[in-house]
C-alpha cells in the first residue's frame, strides 16, 4: 500500500503477517507535521479477525496507552473482514483530531484535551524524547 492522504503500509521483509505503517498528522490537529510509525501484526485467521496494531513510535493521546496500544472499536468489537491496512490507518489517523475521550487510555490526554495549547506541548514533547508523560 502506498502513501494515501498521509498513510502507508508495507510488509515487513519476508513476513507477509507483519507490516510496518506510517501515518501523517492531519492539518490543524496536534499532530500537524509529525509522522508515527506503527506496526500492524496480523493473525492467520486475518481477515476474520482484526490485526495488533499498535504505535512504535511514542504518541500522546487519549485512546494510546504508554506501551502504543490503540484503543480503537474497528480493531476490537466493530471490526468487520471488509477493513484493510488502508481503513485501519485513517481510522486511526482520524482519532488525533477526534479522539474517544469517553473510553481512553491515557486519562491524563484525556483531559488536557480541552487546553489545545496544553496539549499540543504534551504531544511535541513525547514525540521528541519518548518516554512517559505525566502531570508536572
Amino acid at each position: 500500500m502506498s502513501e494515501d492522504a498521509g498513510v502507508s503500509a508495507f510488509p515487513e521483509g519476508e513476513n507477509i503477517f507483519s507490516w510496518v505503517g506510517t501515518i501523517e498528522g492531519s492539518k490543524g490537529t496536534p499532530y500537524e507535521g509529525l509522522t508515527f510509525k506503527l506496526s500492524l501484526r496480523f493473525p492467520f485467521d486475518y481477515p476474520f479477525k482484526p490485526p495488533v496494531v499498535k504505535f512504535e513510535t511514542p504518541c500522546f493521546h487519549p485512546n494510546v496507552d504508554q506501551c502504543g496500544n490503540i484503543c480503537l472499536d474497528i480493531l476490537q468489537d466493530m471490526w468487520s473482514s471488509a477493513y484493510d491496512c488502508r481503513t485501519i490507518l485513517l481510522s486511526i489517523q482520524s482519532l488525533f483530531g477526534e479522539p474517544n475521550n469517553e473510553s481512553p487510555l491515557n486519562s491524563y490526554a484525556a483531559t488536557l484535551w480541552s487546553n489545545q495549547e496544553e496539549y499540543k506541548k504534551m504531544v511535541h514533547k513525547q514525540y521528541t524524547f519518548g518516554g512517559e508523560v505525566s502531570e508536572s
